[in-house]
């Protein structure tokens, strides 16, 4: 990984740093030297995915009191915040538990970083606040209009960022992703989700032999093969793109961009790419079309670019699997059947467990 060629921030907190991007990017801010503070409840991140170096709270962030005693313990530069219910599917069936909880978390650690005096502030959010509809080239002057109460979730939190800017003058900045995937390079972090929604890894449970085959929801697109497309970013460069965001707020606000990576891939061609990576058949089997699916889904990353000089370096189709690959190869259970109770490697500080209230003596 290329450094960046500036000092470092020294104290950054990243809540949901046990989860999938969360974990990246807290290993990446490590590997600069960052001192990081990982907050996470564990619901559906993993304690071993945090990294050796960082200091690691268990902590659920709906209760104030927790999330304030995180804060009185350092002085914090910047919080990137990436805990959150994720699952579309999940959201259309409980709306009202995904805006209190995204949207009430959110608010419970801004207040904390504002109280605080803390700079900066990173809003980890979603290409899902877009309005629904097919797009190639998706930049941040798309039309917003969230089709699903995550989307809904997430596009509240962005406002709340905004409001907290101009009343406060907290510096924020919001990265809409689109498709996370891919793995640290060497099979020792990747993407553990429970249950997995996920294209790739889905494909590569199939390449594993863990599931007889891969449902493919519709032919009849208006694509190349009659599948749908997706931009897919590595995790890497996601991290990448965090890290770039953090220093630019030591001068600016109210920054906002998408990350991906430009380039559209079907499902078919994730399936071939697949086959090609791990040298196995993976089965498919056509399903009818998904309602609300679009068509093809692709960022303009533009912006981001051109402010940043952000580029993905590893969001080919090809190192996305490959790098993905070797993490199942290696970890084919993820992380392992506990969440909490996964070791966290040698030389890790302790855990601060401020999940439940102290007691009086």
């Amino acid at each position: 990984m290329k450094r960046h060629p500036i000092e470092p921030v020294e104290n950054v907190l990243v809540t949901g740093g046990a989860g999938f991007v969360g974990s990246h990017v807290a290993w990446l801010l490590c590997d600069l030297g960052f001192r990081v503070t990982v907050v996470d409840d564990l619901s559906t991140g993993h304690r071993a995915a945090v990294p050796a170096a960082a200091s690691f709270v268990l902590a659920d962030l709906r209760h104030v009191d927790a999330i304030n005693q995180v804060f009185a313990e350092r002085r914090y530069d910047a919080v990137m915040h990436f805990a959150a219910r994720t699952l579309v599917g999940e959201s259309n069936e409980r709306p009202i538990d995904y805006v209190r909880d995204n949207v009430g978390t959110l608010c419970n650690v801004l207040q904390a970083a504002v109280d605080h005096g803390t700079r900066g502030f990173i809003l980890s959010s979603t290409a899902s606040i877009f309005e629904s509809r097919d797009g190639l080239d998706i930049d941040e002057d798309q039309a917003v209009s969230p089709g699903n109460p995550y989307g809904e979730s997430k596009r509240m939190c962005e406002r709340a960022l905004f409001w907290a800017e101009c009343s406060h003058g907290i510096r924020t900045a919001i990265l809409r992703y689109f498709n996370a995937a891919g793995a640290k390079p060497g099979g020792d972090l990747g993407e553990d989700h429970r249950p997995e929604t996920h294209l790739i890894p889905l494909v590569l449970q199939v390449a594993q032999g863990r599931r007889p085959h891969i449902d493919i929801f519709g032919n009849d697109y208006p694509t190349r093969d009659g599948t749908c497309v997706r931009d897919y970013v590595h995790v890497l460069d996601l991290a990448d793109a965090h890290v770039r965001t953090l220093i630019a707020l030591r001068s600016s606000g109210a920054l906002a961009y998408n990350v991906g990576s430009g380039a559209g891939y079907s499902v078919r061609q994730v399936v071939e790419a697949a086959e090609r990576v791990t040298g196995r058949p993976i089965p498919t089997i056509t399903r009818p079309r998904r309602m609300g699916d679009p068509a093809a889904l692709v960022a303009n990353s533009g912006k981001l670019r051109c402010e940043l000089g952000w580029k993905p370096l590893h969001s080919d189709l090809q190192t996305i699997i490959r790098t993905a690959w070797a993490w199942h190869s290696r970890h084919p259970d993820g992380f392992g059947s506990s969440y909490l109770t996964s070791p966290p490697g040698a030389g890790s500080p302790p855990v601060v467990d401020l999940r439940a209230p102290p007691t009086a003596d």
